[in-house]
């Protein structure tokens, strides 16, 4: 399939005041988490949780300091329901939900949770 690329942004949740910090990150669904190598970390020091920011979506996780690039992995992907597209080499949202992230919970998307009435006690 090839490598696919993507800018991201990082940012640290506990300092706001400093800017997030755009680099380039390998988006690999066979790795799980999001790794960051030691220099970022200089930039991004508190790495748990980091702000991850691809698109207008964003979400929050830890981060593994280890490597020589940042490494998008399969949790933050998820987290932010985005896809890769191996036609186009490219990271995007999912097209099933192109405008709102949405999630999966026991065969039920968040949307349809949300709208289930509750079950008498």
């Amino acid at each position: 399939m090839g490598d696919v690329q993507a800018t991201i942004a990082l940012s640290n949740p506990r300092q706001p005041q400093l800017h997030p910090l755009e680099v380039t990150a390998l988006a690999d669904t066979g790795a799980l988490m999001l790794c960051i190598p030691p220099h970022v970390v200089l930039q991004v020091p508190y790495v748990g949780p980091v702000r991850v920011a691809y698109e207008g979506r964003s979400c929050f996780v830890g981060a593994l300091v280890l490597g020589d690039s940042v490494l998008l992995g399969a949790v933050p992907m998820e987290d932010m329901d985005l896809i890769v597209d191996p036609a186009r080499q490219r990271l995007e949202p999912d097209p099933r939900s192109p405008n709102i992230p949405h999630a999966l919970l026991k065969g039920v998307t968040r949307g349809e949770a949300d709208q289930a009435e509750p079950t008498p006690t």
